[in-house]
């Protein structure tokens, strides 16, 4: 591990200053993606800016009725959240599905957003990866890539993006809000994370020395219906091999609104919105279910090791839409009420 000077940052400016000042430094958040990546020499920053004394800590209700969750507040309190567990359940069952205990005490919901990928190449230096030395190469294709990506990959890289959160995020179209020493900005997660193409190295959007702030979970009254389910290769705390999060909202035995994403199959958490568009508005069948499943992994390119990825996915979000079919309809919503009125 090379050696580094620490820092505890008093006021967002001034960690952000510190990043614009020193292009080795990193922001700490509960480390525990990135000190693992120092340990394993993959990392090398010659600074820490600790920001988790930062008031960003907190969610709140927004005034349109979303979420804005700061970019300090914990994975555990994250998942605990009265109000997350109640407008999203499918937001705190992924966070709860990513990690032990332990880690969801330290990580941060910035941090999630920003971990990297557990393929077996990026984590061993002493094998070629484009993602961590860009133009070596992407042994994965040839070589073990069971947990690889069906969607979105390139030649330059097969990795997938780990996290469970993140999926959960994109399937209620969240924002990443940051700050740069020119000033705030945000981010829609769709346009967060960057395609593989040519430059796998290059991961996110997020201007160079920003400052992750929060996540808005924009008012989605489907939210309120989802489920997250995670398929892992062992019970116990691990990496997934497939997950979705899944909103279903069925009136009168039509899909008024659904919402699905998907984990472990990307770069990135993969929006399946072929589905989406082959469900709403058709009747909520199983064979309906079946046939929008199919028409977002018609797009799938998998290899020899992860061809099982597409009938795995194609079966979890058609029990996951069946199951959420099932439960009672909302009570409709008179054409005056507040809320109503209030859009």
């Amino acid at each position: 591990m090379r050696e580094f000077g620490y820092e505890r940052a008093l006021d967002v400016s001034g960690a952000v200053a510190v990043l614009g000042a020193d292009p080795e430094a990193r922001f700490l958040g509960g480390g525990t993606n990135l000190v693992d990546l120092m340990k394993a020499g993959i990392e090398r920053p010659a600074r820490l800016v600790d920001v988790r004394e930062l008031p960003l800590d907190r969610i709140e209700s927004t005034p349109d009725g979303g979420l804005r969750i700061g970019a300090t507040v914990t994975n555990s309190d994250l998942a605990a959240h009265p109000e997350v567990r109640r407008r999203c359940p499918a937001l705190s069952q992924a966070v709860l599905a990513g990690a032990s205990g332990q880690l969801r005490n330290m990580a941060t919901v910035g941090g999630n957003l920003l971990q990297r990928t557990r393929c077996g190449y990026f984590t061993d230096v002493s094998k070629a990866c484009n993602k961590r030395v860009p133009g070596s190469g992407c042994p994965a294709v040839e070589g073990e890539h069971r947990n690889a990506a069906v969607f979105g990959a390139s030649e330059h890289c097969v990795a997938v993006h780990p996290s469970d959160m993140g999926v959960a995020l994109a399937a209620f179209d969240a924002v990443v809000t940051y700050e740069t020493a020119e000033g705030p900005g945000e981010l829609a997660l769709a346009d967060f994370y960057l395609a593989v193409g040519d430059t796998p190295h290059l991961e996110t959007a997020l201007p160079a020395g920003a400052l992750i702030t929060g996540v808005v979970l924009p008012p989605a009254p489907v939210a309120a219906r989802s489920r997250y389910r995670k398929v892992r290769e062992r019970a116990s705390y691990a990496f997934a091999i497939g997950s979705a999060a899944v909103a279903l909202d069925v009136r009168d035995g039509v899909v008024h609104d659904v919402r699905l994403a998907f984990g472990a199959v990307a770069s990135r958490p993969w929006r399946a919105r072929a589905a989406e568009r082959a469900l709403l508005g058709r009747p909520a069948t199983g064979e309906a279910f079946a046939a929008a499943a199919d028409a977002e992994l018609a797009a799938a390119s998998p290899l020899p090791q992860n061809a099982y990825k597409v009938p795995l996915m194609r079966n979890l979000v058609v029990a996951m839409l069946t199951e959420l079919a099932e439960l009672p309809e909302p009570a409709a919503e008179p054409a005056d009420s507040d809320q109503e009125a209030g859009r």
